[in-house]
């Protein structure tokens, strides 16, 4: 359930940013993250926190 939860979540941000127009790295840029913790959120690898 856990996972499932997370992939759905990774799907939104994913749908999000690119209707925004955005790239992963302008994404991250604007959240004070790293390009590959957008990516790692997108496909579920990470969780995401409270940044």
């Amino acid at each position: 359930m856990e996972k499932q939860m997370e992939n759905q979540l990774g799907n939104r941000i994913a749908e999000l940013r690119k209707e925004a127009g955005l790239t992963q790295e302008q994404l991250a840029g604007m959240l004070g993250v790293t390009y590959q913790a957008v990516s790692k959120w997108e496909t579920g690898v990470s969780q995401t926190k409270g940044y």
